[in-house]
């Protein structure tokens, strides 16, 4: 190459609006540009700038798998692939920080990376997709829909006649009952059952909320409806304050709508929920924390030792490990826990209405369930234990980042008093 090209090609790298690198098949890289550089140091906090896998293990690990397995000798391997880098508020109102990563395979040994900040982007997204709900609620097709009236308190002051026909309820059966107990939703296309009051807070908090999920009639029969509610404002319809709730009997949705559904809140690997579906279930259940008096605590996990695991039995095993880990705990759990993979090796479980101490019996029994664990590998089982740090809302001031923090300061400290153990204090 002519000095003049080279220096061409420098100033294309330094003026690129995006951030552009190349590496090997270990991830070793070769070439990065001054915005590569920026966008990759939010995604390794350990400064980790030689090896792309590894600075992006902590948030991103999928993509070593994508590469690995990556069978053309050339061609894209993927195109805007998502990576959510920040978990809390931080100062930005409720904008998450996302990362697009495209990498495409130039050779045998030999991978380009561009990396791009679109959080501006995701943030119109969620407006638009609000926006789509809005308007699906109002022409999608319907079999039958109801109007239900409620209080501030979520008490049936009144329903249109469809909603006997709906439910096979008469009205004077259900006037003057809470809600909770009378629309006893089933459970989301995520196989999460969020109660009626939650509903109801929801709507408070963002003006409006949509729900959908299967509902009961009167003789049993399950049927998918949405749930459209509404806060009212005062002296509507006579009845002062409280909530317009449209329940609507609709086909059942098919079956790639649940799959985009899953693809953008579950992780790819475990099917665990992701960083983002993470972020915005632990917001969720704090304000039940503030609003209902409802106590929240907060487990952060880490499985010990496990670069040990897949640098001596491989990636394959150390995903094997992953997945079973992520079985156990969906079937450990209570029915209301979120359980998130963050990253790497790292996990996130939300407890809702349950104190620290019953959070640290639910964790030791996590703990020891991983540790029974028997992860088949080529020359024999692997075995795995885990580290937690538990935390309370109430030790907070009601932060989100001050709960991340109290339970990875007491993770990590579980680490540094031997590993294999649950901590909720420091020691």
């Amino acid at each position: 190459m002519s000095k003049t090209a080279e220096t061409d090609l420098l100033n294309f790298l330094y003026a690129c609006p995006v951030g552009l690198l190349e590496f090997d098949a270990h991830g070793e890289i070769g070439m990065i540009n001054p915005n590569a550089m920026k966008h990759l140091l939010p995604l390794s906090p350990s400064g980790e700038m030689e090896n792309f896998f590894l600075a992006t293990e902590q948030y991103a690990p999928e993509l070593r798998n994508m590469c690995e397995s990556f069978e053309r000798d050339s061609g894209p391997i993927c195109d805007g692939h998502r990576i959510v880098t920040q978990l809390t508020d931080g100062g930005r109102r409720g904008v998450p920080t996302v990362i697009a990563c495209s990498m495409v395979r130039l050779g045998a040994d030999r991978f380009m990376a561009t990396l791009s900040d679109i959080s501006q982007q995701v943030l119109q997204e969620m407006r638009l997709r609000q926006a789509d709900a809005w308007l699906a609620a109002l022409v999608g097709e319907i079999n039958d829909h109801a109007l239900i009236i409620l209080s501030e308190e979520g008490r049936i002051l009144s329903v249109s006649p469809s909603f006997t026909r709906q439910t096979g309820l008469h009205s004077d059966a259900v006037i003057g009952r809470s809600a909770s107990r009378i629309l006893t939703g089933l459970e989301d296309a995520q196989g999460r059952a969020i109660p009626i009051d939650e509903q109801l807070a929801m709507a408070r908090r963002d003006g409006w909320h949509l729900f959908e999920g299967w509902e009961k009639r009167r003789d049993g029969e399950a049927y998918w409806a949405q749930r459209l509610i509404v806060p009212r404002g005062e002296n509507y319809a006579n009845v002062g304050q409280g909530f317009s709730l449209v329940l609507r009997d609709v086909p059942v949705p098919e079956e790639g709508s649940e799959d985009l559904v899953r693809l953008l809140t579950r992780d790819h690997l475990t099917g665990a929920a992701n960083r983002m579906q993470f972020n915005k279930v632990l917001k969720q259940e704090r304000l039940q924390w503030k609003s209902r008096h409802r106590s929240l605590s907060l487990l952060m996990l880490d499985l010990d030792h496990f670069k040990v695991i897949n640098d001596e039995h491989g990636h394959a095993v150390g995903d094997r490990v992953l997945k079973m880990v992520a079985e156990k705990a969906e079937t450990l759990l209570p029915g209301n826990a979120s359980f998130a993979r963050l990253g790497g090796e790292e996990f996130g479980v939300i407890v809702p209405n349950q104190a620290l101490t019953e959070a640290l019996t639910i964790a030791e029994e996590l703990r020891a369930a991983i540790g029974d664990l028997n992860v088949p590998a080529s020359c024999a089982s692997v075995s795995v234990t885990a580290s937690i740090g538990c935390a309370n809302m109430d030790e907070t001031d009601g932060s989100i980042d001050e709960l991340l923090k109290l339970a990875d300061e007491r993770l990590y400290a579980a680490k540094h008093a031997g590993r294999n153990r649950v901590l909720a204090s420091a020691v």
